[in-house]
């Protein structure tokens, strides 16, 4: 967590975010990838950050490669590479956006670690959703799974509709005390006419559809491994009631995981309109299941 302002600076064409030692805010989650015994017993060297607390870092930075706008119908699409631990200092990256050719600017967005190496990567977008991200083009290169265990009752298009989600303020309020990159419109209702939810926060509720979506067999250990937020009416607001629709769009594996990925999309409650769609990737280690070992 920092509370130092949020500078950028500007060599060859990338704009760099300041350094940032973000907080394992899952730590004490035992028996998730987040704690340094389970990690550690599946061979990381500690208990992971999650994706969701990578990707709040993104924001300031989107807002000065696209403005304000960003938060309403704004685009960032991560693939995670190099887990890290609690307090690693890690950075944000940019290119410069070039225009798209149906509306709006995309950028090339990375995050770096002290060593360089590329904690994740994407991309991000203003303008109409974004159907060419970095994500959607992974999504077409998945190779579907041969041998799934745990999710051997999961099948790619599975849906489920209308599972409400509300996000109570203390979650917010909780999650502020550790963010990495504070915004006033997490705290503050004057900017948007009400609080918005900060984005680990606002995955939340579109992973509603998780419970409903999926059948696993057997206990296991998952870690994000790649998300996309697109807002299409945004942003997600605390204490709105909202719906969301969910699909599995696709089923692949590893020598060391089983690789689901989902789409969600949150609605307002009241009018319909939507408001965001989500796409995750979750990894479900082997190494945790004794359908594996």
């Amino acid at each position: 967590m920092s509370h130092a302002p949020f500078t950028t600076t500007r060599q060859d064409g990338v704009i760099a975010g300041p350094v940032r030692r973000p907080d394992n805010f899952s730590k004490h989650a035992k028996g998730s990838i987040h704690d340094d015994a389970t990690a550690q017993k599946l061979g990381f060297k500690g208990g992971t950050v999650a994706g969701n607390i990578h990707l709040e870092q993104f924001p300031p930075l989107m807002a000065e490669l696209f403005g304000r706008d960003w938060y309403r119908t704004g685009n960032l699409s991560l693939y995670f590479l190099t887990p890290t631990t609690d307090g690693e200092p890690v950075q944000v990256f940019a290119r410069a956006p070039v225009a798209r050719d149906e509306g709006g600017m995309r950028a090339e967005v990375w995050m770096e670690d002290a060593e360089g190496r590329r904690v994740c990567e994407g991309t991000a977008a203003s303008g109409p959703p974004d159907m060419e991200s970095y994500l959607r083009q992974k999504l077409k290169a998945v190779r579907p799974a041969e041998d799934l265990r745990i999710l051997k009752r999961s099948r790619v298009g599975d849906t489920c509709v209308d599972v409400p989600a509300r996000l109570a303020l203390s979650r917010n309020e909780n999650r502020l005390k550790f963010i990495t990159e504070p915004l006033a419109e997490y705290e503050d209702p004057a900017v948007w006419g009400e609080r918005v939810a900060a984005p680990a926060i606002a995955i939340d509720a579109m992973r509603e559809v998780e419970t409903p979506l999926f059948k696993p067999d057997e206990a296991f250990v998952g870690m994000f491994g790649a998300i996309e937020v697109q807002w299409i009416d945004g942003p997600v607001f605390m204490e709105h009631d909202y719906l969301a629709d969910g699909r599995l769009l696709a089923l692949s594996e590893s020598p060391k995981t089983e690789v689901a990925w989902f789409e969600s999309t949150l609605r307002d409650a009241e009018d319909g309109r939507e408001v965001s769609r989500l796409i995750l990737m979750t990894r479900l280690l082997k190494g945790s299941s004794p359908l594996w070992t």
